[in-house]
């Protein structure tokens, strides 16, 4: 199944955290398609703190969307994540965007993102990868831009 992840850092050796996440997804279970560049964003909900580096990934899994999710949780548990304050400063995040067009909406996971439409750090990288991309809503990622500002860095 195609999923897309976003991928967020705003604590320590940003491009470390981002460059440990995808080589930790990658496995047997998680092929590695297509990576975006990296955009530097402003904080989201908690405001006072660090700038973030996004990006987004796509990948083919054999994994079903709850299994996902708890191989992104103990990645981001194994990269220092500690989680004290919901929007807060983290080392990284690795949240499922999209995951083959189903929906979720169960305590644990909520499928697409409920922010996804929302948020120009996750629209931005997804773009670049997917610019065909039809979101779950029915509207093409091309008509939806998000809040918030976001620059591509030139690393």
């Amino acid at each position: 199944m195609r999923a897309f992840l976003g991928l967020g850092s705003n604590l320590g050796d940003r491009a470390y955290y981002l460059r440990e996440a995808i080589s930790a997804l990658a496995s047997p279970t998680i092929s590695i398609c297509t990576t975006s560049r990296i955009y530097e964003t402003e904080p989201w909900g908690v405001i006072d703190q660090p700038l973030y580096w996004n990006q987004v990934i796509e990948v083919e899994t054999t994994l079903e969307p709850l299994e996902l999710l708890h191989v992104c949780q103990e990645i981001e548990h194994q990269l220092g994540r500690e989680r004290k304050e919901h929007w807060g400063s983290r080392t990284i995040d690795i949240d499922l965007l999209i995951y083959d067009n189903r929906v979720s909406k169960t305590a644990e996971l909520m499928l697409p993102h409920p922010y996804l439409e929302e948020r120009a750090f996750v629209l931005a990288p997804l773009r670049e990868i997917a610019p065909k991309l039809v979101l779950p809503s029915g509207r093409s990622i091309n008509e939806v831009s998000g809040e918030g500002k976001v620059r591509l860095l030139e690393i």
